[in-house]
């Protein structure tokens, strides 16, 4: 695609094209965990059998992004993009229609693997057809679909679900996804740079990659469920994990023909980059996974209400986002990432600081601070990562990228739910320690609520069990509290010591543009 013969009423119908693109797929991997209650209900599944309904999609879509670029240059990055669009269509609205579990976790793998090619290849067209001065704004479009659509997606799921029923969640992408189509069709074409390249697939590599990656995700996925390590289920996977992506690395970095570009990895600004964003990813979907708990099982949020509570974050990466597009070429990426990273640790070291009795304003703050530092950073991100790659091998480099995004936001969300089911239990152990009832303030607390209990129709023996069981309730409450507490401080010092690799990162601007090899 060459930039340079683009009119600026056709870059900005490709910008629309990659945007609903990213969108629907952004949204649709948050927006159905909103009405997974729905559906155990109306399939009949456990907590554990219905958790493969997400994983599904995750697994297939993870598998699929880093062999975008050999699919597109087999069968036309085109073809291939428009292919996987209506798979996504067809297999959402299969979804919306499936007549049991399995049948729905069947099209769930198959509306991932229509879903994953569209953020790589959206994030790859735009850095093709926007010139060397409108990258960053090119950057803050695509971010709008990847970052903005899961933080909105579960208070459209809540909605959704509350005032309709559960496949009308994956309804709600079909007419999404046919304008998607209707817009790739019309305004997408080939590079002129891209060959179509037949002959024998890395038939070995695939393998390794699915046993790898596959066996990672349902490590995490399933991880906290089995009690990690003590399960032998667990122990097998994280074997067959670890050799699958040990001979995949060796495959890959020895054959001719890889089915992955492994050697764009020596490229030292785009790897100082991935790592910048696997620590985003990880601290963002990690965050948006226990801010959602903490506010219904702590502060007896109901389910719509919050997810509107993590609304100030998105818009404030509305905002940000644009203007971190603007400001790119003028400060560069180093200040804007560096900024964004202190502000983001700033506002995780608030988070840790919260109690019990704090106010909806006191977290709107927060998260709205949290949501500028991670809109300054995805864009400038996204930005100077690629900006030392030629754009023949573009599709290959964001394919990898967005694996490291989407691996690391899965482990961001498997570290905080056992980081919080420990948290709960060692907290809870440390308290009960300090609780003695032959203490004064501990024996004028269970006095005072067992004449509380006797005043309202107890008799004593009903009343002090009462007054244990409320007791109990505070000190889970509290232990939970510090879980989340000590789970937002980590999250805190990660971002802090990641602040050093932005000095890895090239200051390129719209000079040290890398054209076309």
């Amino acid at each position: 695609m060459d930039e340079k013969q683009e009119s600026p009423i056709q870059k900005w119908m490709i910008a629309l094209s990659m945007m609903t693109g990213s969108l629907m797929v952004g949204i649709n991997g948050s927006i159905v965990n909103v009405a997974l209650p729905h559906m155990r209900g109306t399939l009949g599944a456990s907590v554990e059998e219905i958790a493969w309904v997400p994983t599904g999609f995750i697994i297939s879509s993870v598998l699929i992004m880093p062999l975008v670029a050999m699919l597109s240059s087999r069968f036309g990055r085109k073809r291939f993009l428009i292919f996987s669009a209506m798979l996504f269509a067809f297999s959402s609205m299969l979804c919306g229609l499936a007549w049991n579990l399995e049948s729905l976790i069947f099209f769930r793998v198959f509306q991932g693997l229509g879903g994953g090619p569209l953020m790589p290849l959206a994030q790859a067209i735009l850095r093709e057809t926007f010139p060397p001065k409108e990258q960053a704004r090119a950057m803050g479009i695509y971010g709008l679909g990847v970052i903005l659509g899961p933080a909105f997606a579960p208070t459209l799921g809540g909605w959704i679900t509350d005032n309709y029923s559960w496949p009308w969640v994956f309804y709600v992408s079909v007419p999404v996804s046919i304008i998607n189509i209707l817009l790739v069709t019309r305004f997408i074409k080939d590079p002129p740079y891209l060959i179509r390249e037949k002959g024998k697939m890395d038939f070995s590599g695939l393998f390794f990659l699915c046993a790898g990656l596959g066996g990672l995700q349902i490590l995490l996925e399933r991880g906290q469920q089995k009690d990690w390590f003590s399960s032998d289920f667990i122990i097998l996977l994280a074997i067959v994990s670890g050799l699958g992506l040990i001979l995949f690395i060796w495959r890959e970095l020895t054959t001719d023909k890889p089915a992955v570009n492994l050697r764009i990895m020596k490229d030292l600004n785009f790897t100082a980059g991935a790592l910048l964003m696997a620590v985003l990813s990880l601290a963002f979907m990690g965050g948006l996974f226990i801010l959602p708990l903490f506010l219904q099982q702590l502060l007896n949020y109901p389910a719509y209400h919050s997810g509107l509570a993590v609304l100030p974050r998105s818009i404030a990466m509305a905002f940000a986002m644009p203007v971190s597009g603007r400001l790119y070429n003028h400060i560069g990426p180093r200040w804007l990432v560096g900024t964004g990273l202190f502000v983001v640790a700033v506002s995780l070291y608030q988070f840790s600081r919260l109690s019990l009795v704090v106010g909806y304003w006191d977290i709107f703050s927060i998260q709205f601070l949290q949501g500028a530092g991670f809109g300054f950073i995805f864009v400038s991100l996204s930005t100077a990562s690629l900006s030392t790659i030629a754009n023949p091998i573009m599709t290959q480099a964001t394919g990898l990228f967005n694996v490291i995004r989407q691996v690391f936001g899965s482990i961001g969300i498997a570290v905080s739910a056992t980081l919080l089911s420990w948290g709960q239990t060692r907290n809870r152990s440390v308290l009960i320690e300090h609780i003695n009832p032959f203490r004064d303030i501990t024996g004028d607390l269970l006095n005072n609520l067992s004449s509380y209990f006797m005043l309202r129709g107890f008799d004593q023996i009903g009343a002090e069990k009462r007054a244990l069981k409320l007791l109990e309730g505070i000190i889970l409450r509290q232990s939970t509290m510090m879980a989340y507490n000590y789970i937002y401080l980590i999250l805190a010092v990660m971002f802090l010591f990641s602040i050093p690799l932005v000095f890895f990162i090239k200051d390129i601007r719209i000079s040290g543009f890398k054209e076309d090899l």
